[in-house]
C-alpha cells in the first residue's frame, strides 16, 4: 500500500509541472493580482507550498530549514519560484523513495511544529499530509486560473501517465 507514496510523489512533481506551465502564460500583473484566497494570490499559494515542502521535508530528513511561516515568501518572482519547485518536486521522489527504501513508513516523526509545541505523527500520515497539501492548494491555484484568460490544465492523478498500472 505505501508504495503509493511513490506514484504521489511522481504525480506530484507532474501536477506541479502543470500548473506552473500553465501560470507562465499569465502576465505578471494576473499573476502577482491580489484574490480572494488564503494566502492573497497564485504566486503567494505556490509560495505557501513550497514553504511547507521545505519544512516537511527537512523534518523527514533531519535538516534544518529556514522558513519562519507559513506565509514566507520563498522566492519573489515566478522563474525563481518555478526553478525552487522543480528542485524541490526531485526531493520530494528522493525522500519518499529514501523513506520507503529504508522501512516502508514504519515509525512515527518526532518535530516541532512552527509554533514550537512538540508533535508526533506516524511517516505514513506525514507522507499523507504532504501529498494532500499540494492538492488542496494546487486545487485553489487552479480555481485561481479560471478566474483568468489561461486555461487551468488537468491535475487528476487519473491523467497522470504513471498511475497506469
Amino acid at each position: 500500500m505505501f508504495d503509493s507514496f511513490r506514484t504521489l510523489a511522481r504525480w506530484t512533481g507532474w501536477a506541479n509541472q502543470r500548473i506552473y506551465s500553465a501560470c507562465s502564460e499569465l502576465d505578471p500583473t494576473e499573476y502577482f493580482r491580489p484574490r480572494a484566497c488564503a494566502f492573497g494570490s497564485i504566486h503567494r499559494t505556490l509560495n505557501h507550498l513550497l514553504a511547507t515542502d521545505r519544512i516537511w521535508l527537512a523534518r523527514l530528513t533531519g535538516e534544518p530549514h529556514n522558513i519562519p511561516s507559513l506565509d514566507y515568501e520563498v522566492c519573489v518572482d515566478f522563474s525563481s519560484l518555478r526553478d525552487a519547485r522543480f528542485v524541490e518536486d526531485v526531493r520530494i521522489v528522493e525522500t519518499t523513495d529514501l523513506i520507503l527504501d529504508k522501512d516502508g513508513c514504519a515509525g512515527n516523526l518526532s518535530f516541532n511544529s512552527m509554533d514550537g509545541t512538540p508533535r508526533q505523527m506516524p511517516i505514513h500520515l506525514v507522507l499523507s499530509q504532504l501529498f494532500l497539501h499540494h492538492a488542496h492548494h494546487r486545487g485553489q491555484v487552479h480555481a485561481l486560473l479560471s478566474q483568468t484568460a489561461v486555461t487551468p490544465p488537468a491535475l487528476d492523478l487519473t491523467y497522470f501517465p504513471g498511475a497506469a498500472g
